[in-house]
């Protein structure tokens, strides 16, 4: 038998197999997609997020988001410390969103900025975000929301509860913020979410496949 065919029969075979191969891993990672996005909804019920909207994107409207975002962490984290829970922490944040609203006035007026700031609790969608170790899903969640001025500029998103953005002024996910969460989420929510590398791939090809009508 000819030497090129055969080299070509095995090239053939070999990209065959490997064809079969991706679209086997490609529907093995669609169902994982489907069994992810099932959680969200559970997942959400148990969460608060927390969400700036800046202005704009001009430096000078996202300098001065990430100063609200400090002032207004450094204000409630001494409420929100004791919260036994969602609900009274979202009480707490009800409570106070006015207190939210002048300190992130307070904020633009130091810094010359008058288009002013409105704070309030809403079901908002959220793309997919990592915090440290853990990737929450894209979907509706409820959340702690401030628009600064048109609000048209790049947020800044995080977790409020279990909290996961206010130590003093640090925004970093430590070990505490994950126990929490361990105990708030079941054990499946909590193995989808700290897995992030994994499911983040599998959630950003859900939005793809979304955008193409592949629901």
């Amino acid at each position: 038998m000819n030497k090129k065919y055969i080299i070509a029969m095995l090239l053939y075979v070999g990209i065959l197999a490997w064809t079969v191969s991706s679209a086997s891993a490609l529907a093995g990672e669609i169902e994982g997609i489907r069994e992810t996005e099932s959680l969200q909804p559970s997942i959400a019920e148990k969460i608060l997020r927390f969400h700036i909207l800046a202005n704009s994107d001009s430096d000078t409207d996202q300098s001065v988001k990430q100063q609200v975002r400090d002032a207004v962490g450094q204000m409630m984290e001494p409420f929100l410390a004791d919260s036994a829970g969602l609900e009274e922490t979202e009480a707490i944040v009800q409570e106070h969103l006015e207190d939210i609203e002048d300190t992130a006035e307070t904020v633009l007026a130091e810094n010359g900025f008058v288009y002013g700031a409105e704070a309030r609790l809403v079901t908002a969608e959220f793309p997919v975000k990592t915090y440290g170790p853990f990737t929450f899903p894209a979907g509706s969640y409820r959340a702690l929301e401030i628009t600064l001025g048109e609000g048209g500029g790049h947020n800044w998103w995080c977790v409020l509860y279990p909290n996961m953005c206010f130590r003093g002024t640090v925004y970093e996910v430590d070990e505490e913020s994950g126990e929490v969460l361990r105990e708030v989420l079941s054990a499946k929510e909590y193995e989808q979410v700290f897995r992030s590398k994994k499911y983040k791939v599998r959630w950003k090809l859900l939005e793809y496949l979304r955008k193409r009508g592949y629901d």
